[in-house]
């Protein structure tokens, strides 16, 4: 194939370049109007041989799998604890803070730890033995 378009080709180029130049009037329109009408027909005549033929195949069958069906999940709610409530009693080795509220306001009351209870005194000394 490529041997036959090469052929056509040289055959074309060969004729084109020993024709000597014709002479086709002095008008510019008609000189355009020949030179696309000739190659409307090279066009028409050397396109088939360019240009690949159409290649058919036989039919296939595809079968379609069924379509998928998604089941949506179920809704999960999960409820938050509410937070742990702010400490009323703040502890101290001396002492502690509590938080109080009279209606309209809070505030902070400061409580000492009672004092130790007093030493108790030593034990009396048991009596010497043997006296």
């Amino acid at each position: 194939m490529r041997r036959l378009i090469a052929l056509i080709l040289v055959s074309a180029l060969t004729v084109g370049f020993a024709a000597p130049a014709a002479y086709a009037g002095g008008n510019t329109a008609q000189n355009v109007a020949l030179g696309l009408a000739s190659f409307a027909v090279f066009n028409q005549l050397v396109g088939p041989l360019l240009h690949p033929r159409p290649a058919y195949a036989r039919p296939v069958y595809v079968v379609e799998p069924p379509p998928v069906v998604y089941a949506t999940p179920p809704q999960v709610v999960v409820v938050q604890p509410p937070p742990p409530p702010a400490p009323t009693v703040v502890y101290y080795p001396h002492g502690r803070y509590e938080l109080r509220a009279n209606g309209i306001q809070y505030y902070w009351v400061w409580i000492p730890n009672p004092p130790p209870p007093p030493a108790m005194p030593p034990p009396p000394a048991a009596p010497p033995l043997g006296s």
